[in-house]
């Protein structure tokens, strides 16, 4: 596994439930509604999930269902080393709070980590916009 160097996190309060929060996202065929910086579609694969990415296609991998809102997920492009996505979802107030965090490995530069960072902001606004926006 690669070393960290540093990491941010990132959080947005949405005013939906924890549970239907947590359930949305750990749904893959979700995942391009509100990733929407790096992931253009998903598809379900005989091996697990499949994205389609500016970058070509990687495998999606989130981490088993659990009672303490653990919505951890993984991406590994080709034969690659697979890239952890810690992510939570708490109670706050009437709605939810999602936390993200975003490590920076030894190798990668930081350019593109700040970028990494700016686009795991839009993504969670963009599910905070997808959820909010949503029927019950």
């Amino acid at each position: 596994m690669m070393g960290r160097i540093q990491w941010k996190t990132f959080s947005v309060t949405i005013e939906r439930g924890t549970e239907e929060v947590y359930e949305y996202i750990m749904n893959p065929e979700n995942f391009a509604e509100w990733a929407i910086s790096f992931c253009r579609s998903v598809k379900k694969t005989d091996s697990g999930w499949s994205i389609e990415t500016a970058e070509g296609p990687m495998s999606l991998r989130f981490a088993d269902g659990n009672p303490y809102g653990i919505m951890d997920h993984y991406v590994r492009a080709g034969a690659g080393n697979e890239k952890p996505n810690p992510a939570r979802v708490i109670p706050d107030a009437s709605g939810s709070k999602v936390i993200f965090t975003v490590f920076q490995a030894e190798d990668e530069a930081d350019r593109e980590y700040a970028t990494t960072f700016r686009n795991v902001e839009e993504d969670l606004l963009a599910l905070k916009s997808v959820l909010e926006k949503r029927t019950i």
